[in-house]
């Protein structure tokens, strides 16, 4: 017998164009969380935060521009760090609130850094 037409092929291989099988996000979903990109928000696993990069990376990259710059033992503001001058030209700067901090608690966790609490909000101290 003839081929089917491609439209006919596809619709056969997936009845629905454009839907995913939910086991098969189930496994890309995972997949992103062994590897430090996705992060659940609820225990139910419906809410998920999909981040470019992983914490460690952007520590990462805050710490080497704060080596680079030799800016260890100084204290910054949050709002500083991704919204100051001095980091205009860095990959970090606008990075959200959120993600920042998981990037400071990964630092912490290094003991390169140490989040503290300003009179005017939260900041971080590196070593």
């Amino acid at each position: 017998p003839p081929a089917p037409a491609p439209r006919l092929r596809q619709r056969l291989l997936n009845p629905q164009p454009g839907k995913l099988p939910l086991e098969s996000i189930q496994v890309v979903l995972e997949e992103l969380r062994k590897n430090g990109n996705l992060e659940w928000l609820d225990k139910n696993k419906t809410s998920f935060l999909i981040m470019w990069k992983r914490p460690e990376e952007w520590g990462k990259l805050i710490y080497q521009w704060v080596s680079k710059n030799g800016l260890t033992n100084s204290v910054f503001t949050l709002y500083e760090l991704v919204s100051g001058d001095d980091t205009e030209n860095e990959e970090f700067h606008g990075l959200d609130e959120a993600t920042l901090l998981r990037a400071l608690q990964a630092l912490q966790q290094e003991h390169k850094a140490e989040i503290i609490t300003l009179d005017d909000g939260r900041g971080v101290k590196f070593f």
